[in-house]
């Protein structure tokens, strides 16, 4: 028999900010079972309503330097006033050990480390129909000042360079359309010789002989 590999996979989804990568995650998890969106690990302080082991993993910037010294993350980097993120690793191959597959919604630099690491994972770059759509986006969101719309649009130039690095890229331009064919892409995936494994498990020539003798032919309608 054929069997599928029992294992999840580890999906890496990247993309200029305001593209709608989150929503199209989250969409994924709605839609798919057995998938899930893998939790960020912090040194800073919760913010608002942000619950630990829900919106991040919480820890002190300490435990986060000894966890990095103990090679624990998949990918880390330093940012917003000196504080640590990364994605924590032993967490990641419990899920996907279980049958379980992660998404990672990480930025293009923390894809790159993973990619580095983890040659099997799937990379998928969501690119925005058009740089005018994506302005657009990143405008009426109505979170950030001018300076800081102005700043991200500059960096998502230099991003939608790095797709060619991905293994799928997706256009969002309409949300609906742009989940499914994130979807179709996991499932097939799944499909690809390298990730089957068990073909015709125990069969041996002399059991197919004895069953192709078993059968009568004669009253078989064949066609070519």
């Amino acid at each position: 028999m054929i069997k599928e590999k029992s294992k999840g996979l580890l999906i890496v989804v990247s993309g200029p900010s305001g593209v709608g990568k989150g929503t199209i995650c989250s969409k994924l998890v709605e839609e798919m079972k057995d998938i899930k969106i893998s939790i960020s690990m912090t040194s800073r302080d919760p913010r608002g309503k942000e619950q630990d082991g829900v919106d991040y993993y919480f820890i002190t910037k300490e435990e986060f330097e000894k966890r990095i010294a103990n090679d624990e993350f998949l990918e880390y980097a330093v940012v917003h006033s000196g504080q640590y993120y990364g994605t924590p690793k032993a967490k990641i191959e419990d899920y996907i050990n279980k049958g379980i597959s992660i998404i990672l919604e990480i930025d293009i630099q923390g894809a790159l480390k993973v990619k580095e690491t983890v040659k099997e994972a799937l990379f998928i770059f969501i690119m925005p129909p058009s740089m005018d759509v994506l302005k657009e986006r990143l405008v009426n969101r109505k979170t950030e000042t001018e300076d800081k719309i102005i700043e991200r649009f500059k960096t998502a130039y230099k991003e939608l360079n790095e797709f060619k690095k991905y293994n799928y890229v997706v256009v969002n331009d309409k949300l609906q359309v742009a989940v499914d064919k994130v979807k179709s892409i996991i499932t097939a995936e799944k499909c690809r010789v390298d990730r089957i494994e068990d073909i015709y498990l125990n069969t041996k020539e002399e059991s197919i002989h004895e069953d192709l003798m078993d059968r009568d032919f004669d009253n078989t309608n064949l066609t070519i």
